[in-house]
């Protein structure tokens, strides 16, 4: 412990450096792709920070990133395009440190980890390409530079890919279909408008798990898996079984209302881009609805998810096997202030049913007996107006899992800063504690082997520390 908090008294003193390096850095106008498509600033479309969309970013979003500004544009008979291909950058840099403690392979080679301190360069390298199709059609394509898709087997260069269409049916009221296909943003990668974290990579802070309910319970990611390599899934008798619960390929059915949205998708749980031949059809099924009024001086946005499917053909690392799609969500976010000071809410909650033993078909969010559920609360304050933040998070959570000695509870604290470099480019540190540990051993970082089979067994930690510089430009 002594070690654990000289370590992060040196972490504070770096980034208060950089900060104080940083701090009167020029602040840019432009954000990637749709900033040049639009002409307009970064904070137009966001609330204290990428990616925190406000209220004209979301409708931005819903009207399928189809708004020009002073770009150029190419006009004809049934043809409008921006007159120039936009195109961005984004990228992660990240360093991790848990309080676990590595150990050795079964060969005796040490095995170096987050327990030790892991530098993630780039923990994510995407090109970005996107906008204006025509009046009413749109269009946003995420390719990956580093990484490897779950799903298919291998690394892949296409990770993302929407085509929204939208028609105008009222004052101010939209309809659309969105054809989509994602590597593991989930079924609300299709349309989503909450930065709750309902799709993987709309939330404010980077421990995503620790501070979104929907991202707990694998509604978008890496999805489930018996993290003790000593541990047999009770289902399907297969020790330290994972599946991707955030491939997702399908189209979403949306009507968009400056107060309310709904959208329905039908989707499979596969990345069709990867996935190749026996992935079925689009069976399974997702509701969502959202309430956004204005209240006073406060833009809240309360929302309803529920998704369902049954015995689907599911490729988990080149084997068909069979998924059921079930699990409901609940989220609430708020933006305002106090006094001068920007402040964001986060409510989320959310459950994945379990997996009865000897069942046919496992549920994709959660392979264990019990009910995986969480319930966060977030806020998010400017303490330095569209330049710096602070979080504080708390997530009371049960993984279901019914193997280990704590019966599966899993909560905990997150504390959190951002500061933007300039608009575009972002400093984040975050650092969460796990106040239940299973089997004593804790839940960050991987275990390599466990005894007796090895004679120094790696043991994970219930304390993970993350410094982050990202950038899109």
């Amino acid at each position: 412990m002594k070690k654990l908090m000289l370590w992060m008294k040196k972490a504070i003193f770096s980034v208060a450096g950089v900060l104080s390096v940083v701090a009167f850095a020029p602040e840019v106008s432009a954000m990637p792709a749709f900033a040049r498509q639009t002409g307009k600033a970064c904070n137009t479309c966001h609330f204290q920070h990428y990616p925190i969309l406000n209220e004209y970013g979301m409708e931005f979003k819903a009207g399928g990133y189809t708004d020009m500004g002073k770009q150029g544009e190419v006009k004809g008979k049934d043809l409008s395009i921006p007159g120039i291909f936009n195109a961005s950058l984004f990228t992660k840099i990240r360093y991790q440190k848990d309080n676990g403690k590595d150990g050795s392979n079964n060969a005796g080679a040490p095995i170096k980890t987050t327990h030790s301190g892991e530098i993630q360069f780039p923990d994510e390298f995407a090109l970005l390409i996107g906008g204006r199709v025509s009046d009413n059609i749109g269009f946003m394509i995420e390719n990956q530079f580093a990484g490897a898709g779950l799903n298919g087997g291998g690394t892949g260069f296409l990770a993302g890919f929407k085509l929204p269409i939208t028609f105008k049916v009222g004052k101010g009221m939209k309809a659309g279909v969105t054809p989509f296909l994602t590597d593991g943003l989930g079924a609300s990668y299709g349309f989503e408008q909450l930065s709750t974290g309902v799709v993987r990579n709309i939330r404010s802070n980077e421990h995503r798990n620790e501070t979104s309910a929907h991202q707990f319970v694998f509604f978008g990611g890496t999805g489930p898996v018996n993290l003790d390599a000593a541990v047999t899934d009770p289902v399907t008798g297969v020790a330290n079984v994972r599946m991707n619960a955030g491939a997702a390929s399908g189209l979403a059915f949306s009507l968009w209302d400056p107060s309310f949205n709904l959208a329905y998708t039908r989707w499979t749980p596969h990345h069709i881009a990867q996935a190749g031949s026996n992935v079925g059809g689009l069976g399974a099924g997702m509701v969502r609805a959202v309430w956004t009024p204005t209240i006073g001086d406060w833009s809240l946005g309360v929302g309803l998810q529920a998704y369902m499917g049954s015995n689907m053909r599911f490729i988990n690392a080149g084997t068909i096997q069979y998924v059921d799609t079930k699990g409901t969500g609940f989220d609430l976010q708020a933006h305002g202030a106090v006094g001068n000071m920007p402040l964001g809410v986060y409510f989320t909650h959310a459950t994945a049913p379990g997996s009865p033993v000897g069942a046919a078909s496992v549920n994709l969010f959660n392979n264990n007996v019990n009910a995986r559920k969480a319930t966060v609360i977030m806020g998010e304050l400017g303490v330095i107006p569209n330049k710096a933040t602070v979080t504080l998070a708390y997530r009371a959570a049960n993984t279901g899992n019914i193997a280990v000695t704590d019966g599966g509870n899993d909560s905990g604290w997150t504390l959190g800063a951002t500061y933007q470099v300039t608009q575009n480019v972002q400093l984040q540190v975050d650092h969460s504690t796990r106040t239940n540990a299973a089997n004593g051993v804790g839940r960050y970082g991987v275990t390599n082997c466990v005894a007796p089979t090895c004679i120094n067994p790696t043991t994970r930690g219930n304390a993970m520390t993350t410094l982050m510089l990202s950038a899109g430009f």
